[in-house]
């Protein structure tokens, strides 16, 4: 073999050598790519997981902001709206819906000796306020309603627009509350409630947060729906004999016993 071929073939050996390396030097890239992508895509993952997780821990039922309590309310951890003397001897505590039509019944049919009794003194009611109803059926009806009820009490209004409500409610898979111009309409039909300083109030959802608070009370309060009536701590609104008129001996009875 001549001295030029062997020339030859050494340089396409090297050549074949210089190009294997150069596949290996890729290939050593292209793992490193793989394997770095893959981490990307695990931490990527794990953060929406985390994500997800720490979503799930909040309770989507609150609306979010600051709890901004209407004028007058108490109660801490169940925020509710009194009604009546602070020296009555007797309370009804209420817990309800203004979507909700068995509250409109209690309403109508407690209504006027509930007014009677708060008006003498000898009664204390304190209203609580839920959206039941906006969770079981959807919409927000019973939350916009409970927001411009805590306006109302705002401007000393809260019983009389209380009653136009459950006096107005529409049917319970008509979420016509949702509107804050229907709340709006109705609070024209209450002297002197309809004012620039309730309508901001009932558009911006000043006391959203509150009746959240209010509604998360309900929920864990064991209580089996709305509304609930307690007097005194006793649940009447399970007693079939209840009446407005066996109500109203109990209110009085207890005064004198107190007395």
């Amino acid at each position: 073999m001549s001295e030029k071929n062997r020339e030859a073939k050494r340089t396409a050996r090297e050549r074949l050598a210089i190009e294997r390396e150069k596949q290996k030097a890729g290939e050593k890239r292209r793992r490193a790519l793989i394997v770095g992508f893959a981490v990307i895509c695990v931490l990527a993952l794990a953060g929406v997981i985390g994500v997800l997780a720490a979503n799930a821990d909040k309770d989507t039922s609150d609306t979010a902001g600051p709890v901004t309590s209407p004028s007058g309310a108490n109660g801490d951890d169940r925020p509710a709206i009194p009604v009546g003397k602070e020296s009555a001897r007797s309370t009804l505590t209420v817990w309800e819906d203004f979507r909700c039509p068995a509250c409109k019944s209690f309403e109508d049919a407690y209504r006027t000796t509930i007014h009677a009794l708060t008006n003498s003194g000898q009664l204390k009611v304190e209203y609580h306020l839920a959206t039941l109803i906006d969770g079981n059926m959807g919409g927000s009806g019973s939350l916009r309603a409970a927001n411009a009820a805590a306006c109302a009490q705002n401007s000393g209004k809260f019983t009389e627009y209380h009653d136009v409500l459950f006096k107005n409610q529409p049917p319970e898979t008509d979420d016509n509350f949702a509107e804050n111009t229907r709340l709006i309409e109705l609070a024209r039909t209450v002297d002197g409630l309809d004012t620039p300083t309730f309508r901001k109030c009932v558009e911006g959802g000043t006391h959203d947060s509150w009746v959240a608070k209010s509604n998360k009370a309900f929920q864990s309060g064991g209580f089996q729906g709305t509304p609930t009536v307690l007097l005194n701590g006793k649940n009447i609104y399970q007693d079939r004999a209840m009446t407005p008129a066996k109500l109203k001996q109990m209110v009085q009875e207890a005064a004198k016993a107190k007395g």
